[in-house]
């Protein structure tokens, strides 16, 4: 409901987004001779939309970025979330639900635990000192 709303607007406010450097493809775009058949206009997603294309680049550069400064980094953690986790579980029996169906409490112990790692990591120095971090 509130991504359809995001793209909703983005594409409302498509002149208002600084998207003119590609005014060119869009006003290719939306000439009926060479669209043909096709229906429908183009909406170019900016990089502040979370999950789109440019959004993705715009972190891969950003870490490319911080790599050429301080160097490439020297440890890589991935966190996932695991539904059976005590808190997550504690949280969703009280309401006979699943941890399916309470996707903000999965989200918050999530955080939380994000969080306390982030925590240990730069303030602990389990692994030394910290020359930069995202």
């Amino acid at each position: 409901m509130i991504e359809s709303q995001k793209l909703n607007y983005v594409r409302q406010h498509q002149q208002e987004l600084r998207v003119d450097k590609y005014m060119n493809l869009s006003a290719y775009n939306n000439d009926p001779e060479t669209l043909g058949n096709q229906k429908g206009m183009r909406v170019i997603l900016p990089s502040s939309f979370v999950s789109g294309k440019r959004y993705m680049e715009q972190l891969y550069f950003d870490g490319m970025t911080i790599c050429g400064h301080i160097g490439f980094p020297d440890l890589f953690l991935t966190l996932t979330c695991n539904p059976t986790w005590q808190k997550i579980q504690r949280k969703v029996r009280k309401s006979n639900m699943t941890p399916h169906d309470c996707p903000d409490v999965v989200s918050r112990v999530f955080k939380m635990k994000l969080n306390q790692l982030m925590n240990d990591l730069k303030r602990g120095h389990v692994f030394g000192a910290i020359l930069g971090c995202k």
